[in-house]
C-alpha cells in the first residue's frame, strides 16, 4: 500500500472542505483534501453567502470572482408568500438588509455585501483557489478508515472506482465531509439533539422565465401555499433571476432510513419529472409555461451538534460537526468560518510559533458558535408556525374554504382587522431568520479556553436586540469592526489591514511606543506582528473619524487582531501599566524608555498566552508526521 506523508488531511471538497484547504495553502501548510465524490457539486444545493462569509473569501483573494458569478442581496431581497407565482401575494419582507430600516447597518458593519452564490457556482471558485496557492485536491478518493496516536494520524483512503488504497499519514485530520461523515463515525465522536431525520425534501432545479412574476417584487425566495384538500406548498428559491430555480417540497419523516443534511436520499419519497414539471407549471398559474427540468435531487434533515469539535490530532467542521435546517442560510456560512477559525491555528503550531494547546481553543470557540446557531434555527423553524396560522391554511380545508380563510384577510369587518394584526406579527417575527444580523455578523468568542486575552473590562451591554442587530467592538473576542480608511488615496477597510496569517496592532497617534513593541515581541517570539497607525493623517488616513467613533481605547492605545480579523487583545494606552513596572521611580509620567519596555513586556507576554506558550521563551518545534502504529 502507497504511504503519502502530509501536515494535514482535509476530508470533504464541499464549501468547508475547499475552504479549508484553499486557507491551508495559502499559509504554506502542506494538506492533501480528499472526497469520495467524482468532482465539485453538480447542483446549486446552498446559495445564502454572508457576510463574514465574503469577508474570508475577500482575504483568499476572491471575492471579486465569487461577486461576479453570484447575485447581490440587494437585486433579489426579499421573501414573498404567495398562492402561486400569478396567484394571491399574502405577505411579502425585505430581508439580508434590503430594507430601508436595515440596509445603512448592513453597509456600515461590512466591506462586504450579502450574495447569492449557489454551491455549483462557489465551489469550483474555492478549488480554483485552493488549486492556484498549490493546494492538492483529489476527488474520487473515500475515508474507509482511521486512526490515531499521540503523534500523528493514520487513514486509510481508497480510490473510486478502481479500489486503490493508500495510507495518509497526517499531524492533523479536519473532517470536513458533511452530515454523514465518515471521520465523525470512524472517530467515535458523539451528538446531541435528535439523530432521526425531521424531514424529506425533494429539490428540483430548472429553468424557466418568470421575469413577468418576479421583476416588480425580486425576491430570493419565494414561498407557496395552494389551498386544497392536500395543502400543496413549495419554496423556490432563486438562482439566476428570473430565469433559473430550485423548487423545494419538504415532507414530514414518515420512518425509514435515517438521512442527513449533506444530499442524502435515505428515506426520502421521490418525484419523477413528469410530476416535477407538473407541480412547477401549477406553481406558475400556467399549464402550458416553457420549463426545463436540470436535476432532481432528494435530501433528508437533521438536528444534531457535536458535543466536541476535536478528538485527540481529529476536528470536525462544517455539517460534520453541525446539523440543522435550511432557515437562517447558516450552514455553509458556518463551516467556512470554522475553517477560517482553525486554519490559521494548524498553521502556527505546524510552523513552530504556536504550542499545541492553540488548537484546543478551536472548540472552545467554535462548539458554543455551533450550539448557538442550531438553537436559532429551531427558533426560526418554530416561528413559521404564527406565520401559517395567520394564513389560515390547513391540511383538511378544501379549496373553497382556503380560499375564504384568505379572503377573510383582506374583508373590512373586525375577524379580519384582528386577522391582518396576527399576521403583521407573525411577519415581524421572521426577521429573526432574514435579517438575523447580530447572528450571522456578530459572533463572539470568550469563556474559559478562548484564544484571547481580557483586558479587565466588561463587553458593551447590548443597545437593541443582539440576535437580530450586530453592536461593533473592540472587545477582546469580538470580531475586528470595519471602518473605511485611506493610504495613498485608496480606500481601504479596517479589516484589509491584517496580514494574512500573521498578528497586527493597530494603533494612532501616540501610540509610537506600540510599534517598538510589536518589533520586541516579534523578536522575543520567533512571531511576525504587522502594524497600522490608523489616525488622521497617519499612515491609514481616518477621513471621517470612523475607526476613532469604533476602537474604544484612547488614540495612542493598540488593538492586537488575530489572523482571522478577531480582537486578540487590546490597551488603553501603552503607558497603562508602567507605573507599576518602575517602583521608586520618583514622581510623573515614566520616560518613553519605561514606557516602550512596558508596552513590549505586555505585548508579548498577551501573544505569548494567545500562542498556548506557557513563556515567551518557549519555542514549540516543527516536526513531520511519524509514530503511526
Amino acid at each position: 500500500m502507497r504511504t503519502i506523508d502530509t501536515d494535514v488531511l482535509v476530508v470533504g471538497a464541499g464549501p468547508t472542505g475547499l475552504a479549508a484547504s484553499a486557507l491551508l495553502a495559502r499559509l504554506g501548510v502542506r494538506a492533501l483534501t480528499v472526497s469520495r465524490h467524482a468532482t465539485t457539486s453538480p447542483t446549486p444545493r446552498a446559495h445564502i453567502t454572508n457576510q463574514r462569509t465574503m469577508e474570508i473569501l475577500r482575504d483568499l483573494g476572491i471575492e471579486e470572482r465569487v461577486r461576479r458569478a453570484g447575485t447581490p442581496a440587494r437585486a433579489a431581497g426579499a421573501n414573498v408568500w404567495a398562492t402561486g407565482f400569478s396567484g394571491t401575494e399574502l405577505a411579502r419582507l425585505r430581508a439580508w438588509g434590503t430594507g430601508t430600516a436595515r440596509k445603512a447597518e448592513y453597509e456600515a458593519a461590512s466591506p462586504c455585501p450579502m450574495f447569492n452564490v449557489p454551491q455549483h457556482v462557489l465551489e469550483p471558485l474555492l478549488l480554483e483557489s485552493a488549486r492556484e496557492n498549490g493546494a492538492d485536491v483529489r476527488f474520487g478518493t473515500e475515508l474507509v478508515a482511521v486512526e490515531q496516536d499521540g503523534d500523528a494520524v493514520a487513514a486509510t483512503v481508497r480510490k473510486r472506482p478502481a479500489g486503490e488504497e493508500s495510507l495518509v499519514r497526517a499531524r492533523y485530520l479536519i473532517g470536513a465531509d458533511g452530515g454523514r461523515s465518515t471521520v465523525a463515525d470512524r472517530a467515535g465522536f458523539r451528538f446531541d439533539g435528535d439523530p432521526g431525520v425531521l424531514n424529506h425534501a425533494v429539490n428540483v432545479w430548472l429553468e424557466a422565465d418568470l421575469t413577468q412574476y418576479c421583476a416588480h417584487r425580486p425576491a430570493l425566495l419565494y414561498w407557496f401555499h395552494e389551498p386544497g384538500d392536500e395543502l400543496f406548498t413549495s419554496t423556490w428559491i432563486c438562482v439566476r433571476p428570473w430565469s433559473e430555480w430550485v423548487m423545494a417540497i419538504v415532507h414530514p419523516a414518515t420512518g425509514g432510513p435515517d438521512g442527513a443534511s449533506d444530499g442524502a436520499s435515505d428515506g426520502a419519497p421521490g418525484m419523477d419529472e413528469a410530476e416535477a414539471l407538473a407541480h412547477a407549471r401549477r406553481m406558475i398559474g400556467d399549464p402550458d409555461a416553457d420549463v426545463r427540468i436540470k436535476a432532481i435531487g432528494t435530501w433528508s434533515i437533521r438536528h444534531a451538534l457535536a458535543t466536541e469539535y476535536r478528538r485527540g490530532r481529529i476536528f470536525l467542521a462544517g455539517d460534520a460537526a453541525h446539523r440543522h435546517p435550511p432557515p437562517n442560510g447558516l450552514g455553509s456560512n458556518t463551516g467556512v468560518q470554522d475553517a477560517y477559525n482553525l486554519c490559521w491555528k494548524l498553521a502556527k503550531v505546524l510552523n513552530g510559533q504556536a504550542g499545541p494547546a492553540l488548537l484546543d481553543t478551536y472548540e472552545a470557540e467554535r462548539l458554543p458558535v455551533g450550539r448557538a446557531v442550531v438553537e436559532r434555527v429551531s427558533e426560526s423553524l418554530r416561528n413559521i408556525g404564527p406565520l401559517a396560522q395567520a394564513f389560515g391554511l390547513e391540511p383538511g380545508l378544501d379549496a373553497k374554504e382556503g380560499w375564504a380563510r384568505l379572503d377573510e384577510l383582506a374583508a373590512d369587518e373586525e375577524r379580519g382587522r384582528k386577522r391582518r394584526a396576527l399576521l403583521r406579527e407573525a411577519v415581524q417575527l421572521q426577521h429573526y431568520q432574514y435579517n438575523c444580523h447580530g447572528v450571522e455578523y456578530g459572533q463572539r468568542y470568550g469563556g474559559p479556553g478562548a484564544a484571547v486575552v481580557a483586558d479587565g473590562g466588561e463587553p458593551p451591554e447590548p443597545v437593541r436586540d443582539p440576535q437580530l442587530y450586530y453592536q461593533p467592538s473592540t472587545f477582546p473576542g469580538s470580531p475586528l469592526p470595519h471602518a473605511w480608511v485611506e493610504r495613498d488615496r485608496t480606500p481601504l477597510s479596517t479589516l484589509d489591514l491584517v496580514e494574512h496569517g500573521e498578528f497586527t496592532l493597530i494603533t494612532g497617534i501616540g501610540g509610537e511606543a506600540w510599534l517598538d513593541a510589536a518589533a520586541q515581541a516579534s523578536a522575543a517570539l520567533g512571531v511576525p506582528i504587522a502594524t497600522a497607525v490608523v489616525d488622521y493623517r497617519r499612515e491609514y488616513h481616518d477621513p471621517c473619524g470612523d475607526w476613532a467613533a469604533l476602537r474604544e481605547v484612547d488614540e495612542s492605545g493598540c488593538v492586537l487582531v488575530r489572523p482571522d480579523r478577531y480582537v486578540a487583545w487590546r490597551s488603553a494606552a501603552p503607558g497603562a501599566g508602567a507605573a507599576d513596572a518602575a517602583p521608586g521611580a520618583g514622581p510623573g509620567a515614566p520616560d518613553a524608555e519605561t514606557v516602550s519596555a512596558d508596552a513590549g513586556a505586555r505585548l508579548t507576554e498577551a501573544v505569548a498566552r494567545l500562542l498556548g506558550r506557557a513563556q515567551p521563551s518557549d519555542r514549540p518545534s516543527r516536526t513531520r508526521p511519524g509514530g503511526v502504529r
